[in-house]
């Protein structure tokens, strides 16, 4: 799914762990584990949360613009 591949790509260029992106969005590690492997997607309350940490938009996360 293009929402984990974004969130792995972003994560990672941003410098932080799946445990320090957890905790500055209010989930777990495993949360953000699922998100970037596919098993599942964030609700709408963590893909904008999502956004604003990484200074993208929502539609950007979702694969709807570049």
């Amino acid at each position: 799914m293009i929402i984990g591949q974004r969130i792995r790509e972003l994560r990672i260029d941003a410098g932080i762990s799946q445990q320090k992106l957890a905790e500055e969005i209010g989930v777990n590690r495993s949360a953000v584990s699922f998100w970037e492997s596919g098993i599942n997607e964030p609700k709408a309350t963590y893909i904008a949360r999502l956004a604003t940490l990484f200074g993208v938009t929502s539609d950007y996360l979702l694969g709807l613009e570049n």
